[in-house]
């Protein structure tokens, strides 16, 4: 069970390097989790940036307001803002030092093989995996969240209906990709989501 949640998350993480670089067919699993890890940590400096702003932001406003009761509002905004993008980063933090132990388990051909055969099955069939999800997603569309939320709900899908995996399995593993990857935000939708996708497609 340990080696296919791996095996779930290095899916999520070649899905992002198969989407970026048009399913290129001459690029090692190794290759594909290097240019993730470089992508993430562009990410994650670009994220501690805007934190970073956000909570000068609501120091200034602190300074500026004197604590009057309109500056209030603004100034917890910029605080959650700040906070939110701060904890995302700390999630990815954590997930990037698992990167040793995933380019090891990546040399077990089995494990390889699933995490690349279902990376592969979501690239393949993303049009209709989007459309199947945003018939489940009340007034919002797929294309809406961040790009990593997006693709943990095709994966649990993929999982779900082609491979068969059941329903409360693919739905606990996206949630816990989502710990991992996104914010409380994230894993709130996700979790939503996926009940009522399962809940439309019985198993």
């Amino acid at each position: 069970m340990q080696n296919r949640t791996i095996a779930r998350e290095l899916a999520l993480l070649i899905l992002g390097q198969l989407q970026e670089f048009g399913q290129r067919g001459d690029l090692s699993t190794e290759q594909l989790l290097a240019q993730a890890m470089a992508s993430l940590n562009s990410h994650l400096r670009e994220s501690l940036d805007r934190s970073a702003e956000e909570l000068q932001q609501a120091q200034q406003s602190l300074l500026d307001s004197e604590l009057s009761e309109g500056e209030l509002p603004k100034v917890r905004d910029h605080l959650r803002q700040g906070l939110e993008r701060a904890e995302q980063v700390l999630n990815r933090l954590s997930s990037s030092l698992e990167f040793p132990r995933l380019l090891l388990l990546a040399d077990q051909r089995e494990l390889r093989e699933w995490a690349l055969e279902r990376s592969k099955a979501v690239a393949a069939s993303q049009p209709d995996l989007d459309q199947r999800i945003d018939a489940v997603m009340e007034g919002w569309r797929l294309t809406r969240l961040p790009r990593i939320d997006q693709d943990i709900l095709r994966l649990a899908v993929v999982e779900i209906d082609r491979f068969s995996t059941p329903s409360a399995v693919a739905c606990n593993e996206a949630v816990e990709l989502a710990h991992r990857y996104s914010d409380e935000a994230g894993r709130r939708m996700i979790n939503g989501v996926l009940r009522r996708y399962t809940t439309a497609h019985p198993a």
